[in-house]
């Protein structure tokens, strides 16, 4: 599913969050009773912006796995990640219908792990030999009080993408600052009113976060365990107010870009539509299939000091079994074939994916020139998400993109938006204990 680049759905987004929060019963106890050693998996990938080149590495995945699993079939279904909440959700409360494994990003941990959705892999991941060269902070990415769910599938973070031909051609050079970047993106609006400047989405939380950390504001503060929000912060909504001065008639008109999230942003910059788009060293497979290949380059995205580094949101996405899977052996070693070294090393070639284990990270990027940004911008310092199981809630009821949104259409000004925003985090902190 595709967000629609019609911006008429603030109220729709805000009762979408109202149904996500208040129609997911509690989960109850849904471990499995049986571990069957033949049989059907069934699997749930995420849907991505050019997905064959994943299909071919995965099915090649699945091939090595039936090898040494005769009598054993594999289902893979690819889902959107926009209605991941509710679709995972659901699952969890009817093991029935449930996946075996199930892809999910690193910010959803936490959230899953208290929804009893996710079994506890620890074991069979200190076992398994490959894992001991995984990437420290994409172990912890799978690691919730000190135990494991699942196994890393790959990191990302975001850069800049620019095209170098719009750039030549209106002698502008690649911006070293924030203001620099806001200011460059409507220069060339200007000169060429049918490009955004930079493509920019209201629905496009991680694309948005870098304005509100480079700025020096934060999500939430934590304390002994406990977070508040502190996306009312002066710092943040010096962040907020950078970003979304980006949405209107002089770059990214708000009729198109406030529903836009981040794979519309990618997909409008890899189509011509936009001179600039904040996206992933994930997104390179995309662009690469798109009409700007050979007239784009990508920098780290500038921070508010001139050439500094925005922090970038440490992103990637894990794959879990699910506690309520009956083929708990078979899953494990499913999971171990589409994470391993073999098909993350593929994955980097097919998809531009960062591999999480050291070594294959390391061959990557020598491999690939344009994996030099991004490990540049994580040696900056990326940040993360509250690592709280009440994150799942914040991101599901679209707290931020709700926030964003109402500043970008004028119902509210930041702080009113903010001020609102904080309260529904600091529910969602405190319902989840």
């Amino acid at each position: 599913m595709k967000l629609s680049r019609m911006a008429a759905p603030i109220a729709a987004l805000v009762l979408a969050g109202l149904t996500a929060s208040a129609c997911a019963p509690q989960t109850s106890d849904n471990a499995a009773t049986k571990d069957e050693k033949s049989g059907t998996l069934r699997v749930w990938l995420f849907q991505e912006v050019n997905n064959k080149p994943k299909e071919q590495v995965v099915d090649g995945a699945v091939a090595a796995f039936r090898k040494e699993h005769a009598g054993t079939k594999v289902e893979i279904e690819y889902i959107p990640v926009e209605t991941r909440a509710q679709r995972i959700k659901a699952a969890f409360n009817d093991p029935k219908s449930a996946p075996d494994l199930v892809e999910y990003g690193n910010t959803d941990t936490a959230g899953y792990v208290k929804d009893g959705g996710l079994a506890d892999v620890t074991e069979e991941f200190g076992a398994w030999d490959e894992a001991k060269d995984t990437d420290p902070t994409a172990k912890q990415s799978v690691t919730v009080d000190g135990k494991i769910y699942g196994a890393p599938l790959f990191v990302g973070v975001r850069a800049l993408y620019y095209r170098t031909d719009v750039f030549k051609e209106l002698g502008l050079a690649a911006p070293k600052s924030q203001a620099e970047l806001i200011s460059t993106a409507k220069k060339i609006h200007k000169a060429k009113p049918s490009l955004y400047g930079l493509a920019v989405g209201g629905a496009y939380t991680y694309g948005a976060m870098p304005f509100v950390w480079s700025n020096g504001g934060e999500l939430a503060d934590e304390s002994g365990g406990t977070y508040k929000a502190a996306v009312n912060s002066p710092a943040a909504r010096k962040g907020i107010a950078a970003y979304t001065s980006l949405f209107g008639d002089d770059n990214c008109p708000a009729a198109k870009c406030a529903a836009m999230g981040g794979n519309a942003t990618v997909t409008a910059f890899a189509s011509g539509q936009a001179a600039m788009a904040i996206g992933g060293d994930f997104s390179h497979q995309a662009v690469e299939a798109g009409t700007v290949k050979g007239k784009y380059a990508v920098v780290p995205l500038p921070g508010v000091q001139a050439g500094s580094i925005a922090p970038a949101f440490a992103g990637g996405n894990n794959i879990g079994v699910l506690r309520s899977s009956s083929h708990r052996t078979l899953a494990v070693d499913l999971m171990k074939s589409i994470t391993g070294k073999d098909t993350q090393a593929k994955l980097f070639d097919a998809m531009g994916f960062l591999p999480t284990y050291t070594d294959v990270l390391a061959a990557s990027a020598q491999k690939q020139p344009f994996v030099a940004p991004f490990v540049k911008t994580l040696g900056a310092g990326a940040k993360f998400v509250p690592a709280s199981a009440g994150w799942s809630q914040i991101d599901s009821s679209l707290v931020l993109p709700t926030m964003f949104q109402e500043i970008i259409s004028g119902r509210k000004d930041v702080a009113a938006a903010s001020d609102d925003a904080a309260k529904k985090m600091d529910a969602a902190f405190a319902s989840a204990g």
